[in-house]
């Protein structure tokens, strides 16, 4: 059971589960409206530590630790959707935790995700369940090749995936993912990927920012570009189907949907993300309201701005030793930088990022 939600005053204190990059762009958010942040996270050091008023490193599963953490806050959030569920739900018992806890259950597993978004009439690519190495030849004949063999959980940025080609051993790539419950998707032929960041407030207002196209590289996004290179029809039916999922979760805060888009405007939905999302950056500078600030006023059950956006944008991630030529932007006209105060450099790992606005 989730504690009823209250509207904030100022000054009041929000909670956040996690300790990333997000985080400390959501607390830089809450601060920014008069609200602390306090940060729960079993990490020791991490970016969202050098902003918050608060902070307490202790494993998820650490009931006193949450205790005293529910006590001292007004309201629970998260900036990753991999919070341990019973975490989830010890905490929403003693203090609201937005969104609520129950739509971890559905998009923690993407089998559960993609017949949530397929009983509501929106398409996906054709799917099947894989449980077991004796279930993947027959996903396989109702799916064909080429697929994408992904674990039902914990995946992200191309982590826990691999692609069936003509070919390809099924056992091995079974093996490859690590012998888990998966999900087989077909190979979409896409002509690109765009994103939806939606929010919905405490009552049921939907605000949706302009539909953004997304580049990535190696599996993880590297370019965002807004708006999207799409018809106009698409974009409308891209927010349609944003503010249908956040009716149907009866969500409140910040989310995005993950969208391909095939070569005659059709949508299929990718994936969801329920936080504030890595397509959505270019809102920092690029827009009237920042994702971040729009979620704060979310959960604090304040009003939704209506987001305004400056003129063509374009957000640019910093994935490892690129963070060190950060200086080489500071000179570029209409260029931001964004920095997240990670201490190690590793390949692949998102340590900044880069807003351009360009007059339209």
């Amino acid at each position: 059971m989730n504690a009823a939600a209250p509207i904030l005053d100022a000054g009041a204190t929000i909670g956040i589960l996690g300790s990333g990059q997000l985080g400390r762009m959501l607390a830089m958010a809450a601060a920014r409206l008069g609200f602390k942040c306090h940060v729960f996270a079993p990490q020791t050091d991490a970016p969202a530590f050098d902003v918050v008023r608060r902070v307490t490193c202790a494993d998820y599963s650490d009931t006193e630790a949450l205790q005293r953490f529910a006590a001292d806050v007004d309201v629970v959030t998260y900036e990753f959707e991999n919070v341990p569920a019973d975490a989830a739900t010890f905490l929403a018992a003693r203090v609201p935790v937005l969104p609520n806890p129950n739509v971890l259950a559905t998009t923690q597993d993407r089998l559960k995700e993609k017949d949530f978004v397929a009983a509501l009439g929106i398409a996906t690519a054709p799917y099947a369940a894989v449980s077991a190495p004796a279930e993947l030849g027959p996903a396989l004949e109702r799916v064909g090749r080429p697929a994408v063999l992904k674990t039902r959980r914990f995946g992200y940025d191309g982590k826990g995936q691999a692609t069936i080609r003509n070919g390809t051993s099924a056992e091995a790539v079974w093996r490859q993912v690590g012998g888990q419950p998966c999900i087989l998707e077909a190979f979409v032929p896409f002509e690109c990927e765009v994103s939806v960041i939606a929010a919905r407030g405490h009552d049921g207002t939907v605000e949706c920012f302009d539909v953004t196209e997304n580049e990535h590289r190696d599996h993880i996004l590297k370019v965002s570009r807004v708006p999207a290179a799409i018809a106009n029809g698409a974009a409308r039916e891209a927010r349609r189907i944003a503010e249908t999922i956040a009716q149907k979760f009866a969500y409140i805060g910040v989310f995005a949907v993950e969208l391909f888009v095939l070569d005659d405007g059709t949508l299929l939905v990718n994936e969801l993300a329920p936080r504030v999302h890595n397509s959505g950056h270019w809102t920092l500078d690029g827009a009237s309201v920042s994702q971040f600030e729009q979620h704060i006023r979310a959960v604090a059950g304040w009003p939704l701005a209506t987001p305004v956006r400056y003129g063509r944008v374009e957000m640019i991630n910093l994935i490892g030793s690129e963070v060190e030529d950060y200086r080489s932007w500071l000179a570029v006209p209409g260029a931001a930088v964004h920095l997240y105060g990670k201490t190690a450099v590793r390949p692949g790992r998102k340590m900044g990022h880069v807003t351009r606005v360009f007059a339209e």
